[in-house]
């Protein structure tokens, strides 16, 4: 009997409905599977299986002879996978008739009836070679194309003709720009904390592409021919036959979790896959870290020889008439446009060349990476990176240079650590790289989000990226050797994993790192200071209210100099970039900005004595409202209710705002809700002016929660007549919430609602999210007065979900606590919301006690 004779076949069952045989067959699959765990004979039987179930459909469709059926795809070159879509092509000798196009709608019909689910075209050969000359995905699958049923005539015609057509030069170089396309959606790296096994850099899709172009050049079909024709070794192609299994293997388990397509290595799949390739937890690394660390060193191999593979295949395919290559320096010339050792044994001889050929790379734009050779060799020498190696002056020398280039670096620093040359050099790098962050915001492991913060402060300096953040590139262009800040991003996580305080221990890998390559003691001062309070700015921009003058000046104390502070401006931009796209938005930049410009006043010499501030506040808005036609008298009724602390608060572009929207309707009897695109380019402001009521916060989170906004900013305000004058920073779910369409409904029903006072509901329980349910976040609440014992801050660490402000909301108003303000922090998945609160209620320790109870409780039952 034959491998998976027993598996539903629909000519030995026709009793049976063709989706009974199929899922059976399926379950069947499945259940040799956990018995055996050969993916390559799923993927054939799989095959097997949906071919047979096809044929048969295709026999019942009794459609003319002359039609063909053919896989494409994935499917046609035979790996199917569990869940993987079924790519067919129906190929037409011309174009149907009316009587034709019923029986194919018929047979499509048949194929989901079936539970098929095909991915399917309709194509005669002319459209299959039209359509394939303007799209490389489809070439690509048409290439694939393997005879199913029908007409063999008409597929070996349409093979023919799609040989004829193809272009092996022209198809390398559109595989290559596909790739590089699809490497860009992955930020360039494989080292994502939830990668996408199939099309991300390493992935299956890394293997398929030489397949393909090795095909299409009749170079060879597998690893061995492609060894056979030196291409690669023969060692290196058992290393992609391997690399190629344990993929398909993590794929095939990946989607029986899953139980649909998923390519993602999503954290809700980790544990289990780890358990499954017989990981187990240690007192060091959780079985998932394990398995993915993995992972990572599979997909950087495959990356280091999808490189090497497509320069060699490209060598032999694009290369014109032999060129003399040009001499370089004694060690090193250019050869096709690659870099190349002129000694085989250049590295083994003089290991310093190593650092050098990346500072070539740099240094010769026209170099568009190293020949293969070079590569092999530079792979092997690695090891020659010791303790001597890193103490020789002539290497560290090296180093420096390569951060302080006007080009490549981001590019060469990355390079260095796709061949492990970065980890071998900085051995503090190499034990952080591939180390998973589970802390629910950063979205890359720690040497790509290094990496990232490298790419980020690089970007400040580059004038086709100005437009992005202009005062960064303003300050990095003014910023004497910005290359040291290429020197703290290094540094910045290097001790994470390490226990205890990461950046304390980074401070002193950094410090130890610049006097050994010579920084002077400036500079080696200013990366310790860079590593050590990396987190600071982040922390009082986000936290801390900086309308209040002894939080700037304390910050401005810290930074000491206004060389420093730039630099720790320009680092904490980066770095809160490079977490994770979810983590920035324009309001924590803002922030920033204004802590930046705040604490450089004060280094300056300038004096944040607040009562100017007011002043020029108050001169700035009377200028803005008489661009209005507004007389300087219309303020007085408003501004007499309004004390120091709004104009504190407030900028000058917020007070003109609602003092032209308030000042004649004072003591209006209706609440007064108006609504704007934010100024600071992304969100909605939104103010709200009512007479105070009972629970009024709560109310508004909730309205805000109903209509799925969130609250990035809160500035509550009680006038000397007992209105609330409150201003929100609201954002939209999203990635393009259309900001202009809500203004109208917002400034309608929310005013509607408080007008009302509708009753509270209860709060809803908020669906929490995957990443929390895997790596939940154990509550805190803190409350603490301030140095003058007026007002008390409240500090909430939670998971964030959907109606936590509202919950948090209905405890502070069943207390009687008035609320100052809100900066609502959300890190991911994170929240860590800090709030400016007063109340009777809390002068009680018994009553601060029980507050704090039932906001745990809250935050735990959300």
């Amino acid at each position: 009997m034959t491998p998976g004779a027993q598996l539903a076949d629909p000519a030995r069952r026709p009793a049976a409905s063709l989706r009974e045989q199929l899922q059976e067959g399926r379950r069947e699959l499945h259940r040799r599977y956990v018995a055996e765990g050969n993916a390559t004979q799923v993927l054939r039987h799989h095959r097997l299986l949906i071919d047979r179930t096809l044929r048969s459909i295709w026999k019942q469709a009794a459609l003319p002879n002359s039609l063909a059926l053919a896989a494409v795809g994935g499917y046609g070159r035979g790996e199917l996978f569990p869940y993987s879509d079924v790519d067919l092509l129906v190929l037409l000798p011309h174009e149907p008739d009316a009587e034709l196009k019923a029986k194919l709608e018929a047979l499509i019909g048949g194929l989901w009836d079936a539970g098929v689910e095909p991915g399917h075209s309709v194509r005669t050969i002319d459209e299959c070679l039209s359509e394939s000359a303007k799209d490389i995905t489809v070439q690509t699958s048409l290439l694939e194309a393997r005879w199913l049923a029908g007409s063999r005539s008409l597929f070996a015609a349409f093979t023919g003709a799609m040989r004829a057509q193809l272009d092996p030069q022209a198809f390398l170089q559109s595989k290559r720009l596909e790739q590089e396309q699809r490497y860009g959606k992955f930020q360039e790296s494989p080292y994502s904390l939830e990668p996408n096994l199939k099309e991300a850099p390493g992935g299956l899709r890394d293997l398929q592409a030489i397949l393909w172009i090795s095909r299409s050049a009749g170079l060879g079909d597998n690893w061995m021919q492609l060894a056979a024709r030196d291409l690669i070794t023969t060692a290196e192609a058992r290393q992609l036959a391997g690399y190629q299994k344990f993929l398909s293997e993590l794929r095939v388990r990946l989607h029986y979790i899953a139980g649909r397509r998923e390519d993602r290595l999503l954290f809700d799949y980790q544990s289990a896959l780890a358990v499954q390739f017989g990981y187990a937890d240690t007192p060091g690394k959780r079985a998932s870290e394990q398995l993915m660390q993995r992972y990572y060193r599979t997909a950087k191999a495959i990356t280091q020889l999808n490189t090497l593979l497509l320069q060699n295949i490209a060598v032999q395919l694009l290369s014109r008439e032999h060129s003399e290559p040009e001499i370089l320096n004694e060690r090193f010339q250019a050869a096709h446009e690659l870099l190349d050792a002129r000694d085989p044994e250049l590295f083994e001889r003089q290991p310093g060349a190593i650092l050098e050929s990346f500072l070539l790379l740099q240094q010769h734009s026209e170099l568009k990476g190293m020949s293969a050779p070079t590569l092999r060799a530079l792979w092997r020498a690695r090891s020659r990176i010791d303790a001597r190696f890193r103490r020789d002056p002539a290497n560290r020398a090296l180093f420096l240079q390569i951060l302080q280039q006007p080009r490549g670096i981001v590019h060469e620093i990355r390079r260095m650590n796709q061949y492990s040359i970065l980890g071998r050099y900085l051995p503090a790098f190499g034990r952080i790289v591939g180390q998973m962050q589970y802390d629910l915001f950063h979205a890359y492991t720690v040497d790509q989000h290094i990496l990232t913060v490298i790419r980020n402060l690089r970007r400040f300096t580059m004038v086709e990226f100005a437009h992005e953040y202009p005062q960064c590139s303003r300050l990095m262009a003014g910023f004497e050797r910005h290359w040291l800040l290429y020197v703290a991003a290094l540094f910045h996580d290097i001790a994470k994993g390490r226990g205890g305080d990461h950046s304390t221990l980074g401070m002193r890998d950094a410090r130890s790192f610049c006097r050994a390559h010579g920084l002077s003691r400036e500079d080696t001062d200013l990366v310790a200071f860079l590593v050590e309070h990396h987190l600071s700015m982040s922390a009082v921009a986000q936290k801390q209210d900086l309308s209040d003058p002894e939080v700037i000046s304390a910050f401005a104390a810290t930074a000491k100099t206004e060389r420093r502070l730039t630099a720790l401006y320009l680092l904490t931009v980066a770095d809160v970039r490079g977490t994770s796209p979810k983590v920035w938005n324009a309001w924590k930049g803002k922030l920033l900005e204004d802590l930046f410009l705040l604490a450089r006043r004060l280094l300056r010499g300038d004096s944040i004595g607040f009562e100017k501030d007011i002043q020029a506040k108050q001169d700035d808005a009377l200028r803005l409202l008489r661009l209005y036609a507004l007389s300087d008298e219309v303020k007085d009724r408003l501004w007499s209710q309004l004390d120091v602390a709004y104009f504190l608060r407030h900028d000058a572009q917020d007070i003109a705002w609602q003092t032209r929207t308030l000042h004649y309707r004072v003591d209006a009897d209706r609440p007064v809700v108006k609504a704007r695109l934010s100024p600071i380019g992304e969100g909605l402001q939104v103010m709200i002016y009512t007479r105070d009521q009972r629970d009024l916060f709560a109310r508004i989170c909730g309205y805000f929660e109903q209509i799925n906004y969130s609250i990035a900013d809160a500035r509550i305000h009680t006038t000397r007549h007992g209105y609330a004058l409150d201003t929100f920073l609201l954002l939209g779910p999203g990635n393009n919430p259309h900001y202009r369409d809500m203004i109208n409904l917002i400034e309608t029903d929310l005013a509607d609602r408080l007008q009302r006072q509708t009753p509270l509901q209860p709060p809803t329980r908020g669906r929490v999210s995957r990443q929390l349910r895997h790596f939940p976040i154990t509550p805190e609440v803190a409350i603490r007065p301030d140095e003058r014992g007026a007002s008390y801050a409240l500090s909430i660490i939670a998971g964030d979900r959907p109606g936590l402000l509202y919950a948090i909301a209905l405890v502070l108003g069943k207390y009687g606590i008035n609320l100052i303000t809100a900066k609502i922090v959300t890190l991911g998945e994170r929240a860590e919301d800090v709030f400016l609160v007063s109340g009777a209620a809390l002068a009680n320790p018994k009553t601060v006690l029980k507050l704090e109870s039932e906001l745990l409780e809250a935050l735990t039952h959300q």
